[in-house]
C-alpha cells in the first residue's frame, strides 16, 4: 500500500503515508486554499436565497496557476466570446472556487485525523466522497504546479524527471510527478 491507493470495500480508498508526506501534502492543500482565497462571507441578515445568486467576477484571474484553476468557458479570439466568457464566469466562478476550497479543506482534515505510529507512518482512510474530493484537490494542485513549471505536454515529464539536483525547481518537481501517482492510483481506485 505504500506510496498509492488501493480501494477498500464500499467504494473508499487507503493510502499509507509517512510523516513527511503528510507534511507536504497539508501544506501543499493549505497553500492551495491560500491561493483561491477565503470565499466571501454573505453580510449577517442577508438573504441565504440571495446569496445563492449572487455574481461572481467577470475578469479571469491575474495569477496563472488561477487562471488554469478558472479558465475562460470560450477562447478570447474576438469581443463576442470574451462577452461570453465573462457572463460564464460571472454566475459559475464563485461556486467552482467554493468547490475547489471545499476540496482542498476535506484533504487537510483528513490528515489532520491521522496519528503516526511508532514507525513514523499512517493510513489514511477515505469514504468514496472523500476519496472524490481529495482527487479534486490533486488534480487542483496538480494543475497549478504543473503551470508553475510551465508544463505544457505530458511528454515534457521525461525531461521533469532528468533535472538535476541543483536545479531549483527540484523540489517542485518532485511534488508535482509524487501527485500524479497518487492522483493515478486514487482514479484506479475509484474506477468500478
Amino acid at each position: 500500500m505504500s506510496g498509492h491507493f488501493e480501494a477498500l470495500p464500499g467504494g473508499g480508498a487507503a493510502v499509507l503515508l509517512d510523516e513527511v508526506e503528510i507534511s507536504i501534502l497539508r501544506s501543499l492543500a493549505v497553500q492551495l486554499l491560500e491561493l483561491i482565497g477565503p470565499g466571501e462571507q454573505p453580510t449577517q441578515g442577508e438573504d441565504p436565497l440571495a446569496e445563492l445568486f449572487r455574481d461572481g467576477p467577470s475578469e479571469p484571474p491575474a495569477d496563472p496557476g488561477l487562471a488554469r484553476l478558472f479558465p475562460n468557458a470560450y477562447a478570447d479570439d474576438d469581443e463576442q466570446l470574451r462577452a461570453m466568457s465573462a457572463e460564464f464566469r460571472r454566475f459559475t466562478e464563485n461556486d467552482l472556487r467554493t468547490r475547489k476550497r471545499e476540496d482542498a479543506l476535506a484533504v487537510v482534515r483528513s490528515l489532520d485525523t491521522l496519528t503516526v505510529a511508532g514507525e513514523g507512518a499512517a493510513v489514511l482512510k477515505l469514504s468514496a466522497d472523500e476519496a472524490r474530493r481529495w482527487l479534486g484537490a490533486l488534480n487542483d494542485l496538480r494543475l497549478t504546479i504543473g503551470t508553475r513549471l510551465e508544463v505544457t505536454d505530458e511528454d515534457e515529464n521525461d525531461e521533469l524527471y532528468r533535472l538535476p539536483d541543483s536545479d531549483p525547481r527540484k523540489p517542485m518537481v518532485m511534488a508535482y510527478l509524487w501527485l500524479g501517482a497518487l492522483q493515478e492510483t486514487l482514479v484506479e481506485t475509484l474506477m468500478p
